[in-house]
C-alpha cells in the first residue's frame, strides 16, 4: 500500500506519516508541502527508507491529481476550507481515495468564515457539497470525511453508542486538547498550541446548529457551558466545556436524536478569558482605523499571543474525551459513556493531540486501503466504521495505546 499525506511536513500530517511508517503493508508513505525544508526535517525526524518528499502547491490541480495516481490513498491533514476543498476537488478527478481530519462536513459546509473556500460559479455552498458527493461516487472514491479526534473518535464512539440503543434520544460529545495543569498555570488562557490557533479562535466565533426538541437550532459558540469532574483513568480533575462546531455531520447522519450538541473541554477559566477577548472586540474579523492604517483584530491579536501559547520545553498536553448517550433499550432508560484520557509520548515526541487525531486518521486510510471500508462518496465516520470494522477499529487503538472506556447502565 502507498499512502500520501498532504500537509505531511506539519504536526498532525507528520503524526499520521510516524503511525504509517511502521505498518508492515505500507511500502511507502508520500508527504505533500509546500516548503522544501519542512518537508526535509519531517523526513528526518520519521527515519525511514518509505518516505518520499513531495514540494507541491496543491492549488494546481492537474499536478495535485498526478500525483495522486501514483499512491492508493490518501490522508488530508490540511487545516482550512480552502486547501481542503482543493485536495478533495483533485482526488474526485483522480478517483482517489482520501479522509481528511477537517473539523468541517464537507457535504454540509459551514457557511461562516469559509477561509477562502472557493465555489464554482453560480452554485451554492449546499449544492457544492452534493456536487461533490454525487461526483465521488460516479468516480468510486471513498471520502472518509472527518476523522481525527473531534471530528473521529467521537463521532465513532457516539455513533456506536448510538447503535447499541433500540431508540437515541440524547447524545453530548465532550472532547478537547488542554496542556498539563503545570503547564496551563504558564500560558494565557490556561492553553497552549497543539493545533492551529487561528482554527480554533474561528471555533469560538461562528455560529453552529446543535439539535433542541427534535430539530436543528442555531446557537452561538461556547454556550452551553457545563463544569464537571474527570475521575477515570485514576483522575480526578475540574473541567470545563461549551458548545463548538466539531461534528457537523450528525445534524444530518443522526436527525431522529432529540438533543444533540458536540463541546469543547478547557481548564477553567479559559472560556472567561476568551470572553473578555471577544467583549474587547479583539476576536472580529472587520478591519478598524488605527494610526492611519486599517488592522484586523484578531489578527493583531494572533501576532501578540501565539509566541506566549507555544509549548515551551518539556511542557506536553492532554487529550479529554466524555460522551454520553442516553435513550431506552428493553423497556429500559439507558445511558452509555465513552471516557478517554491520553498524554503526550514523550520518548517519541509526539503530543497528545498528534497521537488522537493523526493515528484515527492513518487507521482510517489503512482500513480503506485493505478494503475494510467500502462506502463511497462523502462518508463521515458514523457511518462507515461500525460493526466488525469498529471492533477492529478499537484493536488499532489500543495497540497504540489509546485507551477508551465504554460504560453502560440505567439513566
Amino acid at each position: 500500500m502507498r499512502v500520501l499525506v498532504f500537509g505531511g511536513s506539519g504536526k498532525m500530517g507528520s503524526a499520521v506519516a510516524w503511525d504509517l511508517v511502521k505498518q508492515a503493508d505500507v511500502e511507502a508513505v508520500g508527504l505533500v508541502g509546500r516548503r522544501k525544508e519542512a518537508l526535509e526535517e519531517a523526513r528526518r525526524w520519521l527515519n525511514s527508507p518509505k518516505v518520499v518528499s513531495h514540494q507541491l502547491d496543491i492549488t494546481d490541480k492537474a499536478k495535485t491529481a498526478k500525483l495522486m495516481r501514483q499512491y492508493d490513498v490518501g490522508v488530508n491533514a490540511l487545516p482550512d476550507r480552502r486547501t481542503s476543498y482543493k485536495v478533495l476537488e483533485a482526488a474526485i478527478e483522480a478517483g482517489f481515495s482520501l479522509v481528511d481530519m477537517l473539523e468541517e462536513y464537507h457535504r454540509r459546509p459551514d457557511p461562516y468564515e469559509v477561509e477562502g473556500l472557493e465555489l464554482p460559479p453560480g452554485m451554492s455552498l449546499e449544492e457544492y457539497g452534493e456536487w461533490l458527493h454525487n461526483r465521488a461516487v460516479e468516480n468510486g472514491v471513498t471520502f472518509l470525511d472527518g476523522i481525527g479526534f473531534a471530528p473521529g473518535l467521537s463521532n465513532i464512539t457516539v455513533g456506536e453508542g448510538i447503535r447499541r440503543l433500540e431508540r437515541a434520544e440524547t447524545a453530548v460529545a465532550r472532547v478537547g486538547g488542554i496542556p498539563s495543569k503545570e503547564a496551563a498555570a504558564r500560558h494565557p488562557l490556561r492553553y497552549m498550541i497543539t493545533w492551529a490557533f487561528r482554527h480554533v479562535l474561528r471555533e469560538y466565533m461562528v455560529k453552529l446548529n446543535v439539535q433542541k426538541g427534535g430539530r436543528p437550532v442555531e446557537v452561538e459558540a461556547l454556550t452551553d457551558r457545563e463544569r464537571f469532574r474527570f475521575t477515570k483513568f485514576g483522575k480526578d480533575e475540574e473541567l470545563e466545556c461549551a458548545v463548538t462546531p466539531g461534528m457537523p455531520s450528525f445534524l444530518y447522519t443522526r436527525p431522529k436524536l432529540v438533543e444533540f450538541a458536540e463541546k469543547t473541554i478547557r481548564w477553567p477559566g479559559h472560556f472567561a478569558g476568551i470572553d473578555t477577548l471577544k467583549e474587547c472586540g479583539l476576536l472580529e474579523l472587520e478591519p478598524v482605523e488605527f494610526q492611519g492604517r486599517k488592522i484586523v483584530p484578531r489578527e493583531f491579536l494572533l501576532a501578540l499571543i501565539e509566541p506566549r501559547l507555544q509549548p515551551r520545553p518539556g511542557e506536553t498536553d492532554i487529550c479529554v474525551m466524555w460522551n454520553t448517550v442516553t435513550g431506552t433499550k428493553g423497556g429500559q432508560r439507558m445511558r452509555i459513556d465513552y471516557y478517554m484520557w491520553d498524554e503526550a509520548d514523550t520518548e517519541h515526541g509526539i503530543s497528545s493531540m498528534g497521537r488522537v487525531t493523526g493515528f484515527p486518521s492513518a487507521i482510517g486510510a489503512l482500513f480503506i486501503g485493505r478494503g475494510l471500508i467500502k462506502e463511497k462518496g462523502l462518508v463521515p465516520p458514523e457511518d462507515c466504521i461500525m460493526g466488525e470494522s469498529y471492533r477492529l477499529f478499537m484493536e488499532e487503538l489500543k495497540k497504540r495505546r489509546i485507551e477508551i472506556l465504554e460504560t453502560v447502565g440505567k439513566a
